[in-house]
């Protein structure tokens, strides 16, 4: 993924609300599976990691994007973006 892509993701991410929360218990089969479903049906999620998990923001995109086989776009204090294309191509990129 090249810079303006990555670029143009982030600007796009922006005005997104986070669809999902990673609590106390952190990385679940349940959140894996809820940002899996997210990601097939929008391509770019928000998510937002709550003050008393244990994992970083950056742990938690580390961990979704080597899962889920998505990219890691943008993390910034306890929000992070992730990315994957899916068959539909539904951003068109």
């Amino acid at each position: 993924m090249n810079g303006k892509l990555r670029a143009r993701l982030r600007s796009m991410a922006q005005p997104l609300d986070c669809v999902l929360y990673i609590g106390k218990d952190g990385l679940t089969a349940n959140v894996i599976e809820s940002a899996d479903q997210a990601l097939t049906a929008r391509e770019l999620i928000k998510c937002s990691v709550q003050q008393n998990c244990e994992l970083t923001a950056r742990q938690a995109s580390d961990a979704l994007c080597e899962a889920l086989g998505a990219d890691g776009i943008s993390c910034t204090g306890r929000k992070f973006v992730l990315y994957r294309m899916s068959e539909d191509n539904i951003l068109g990129l």
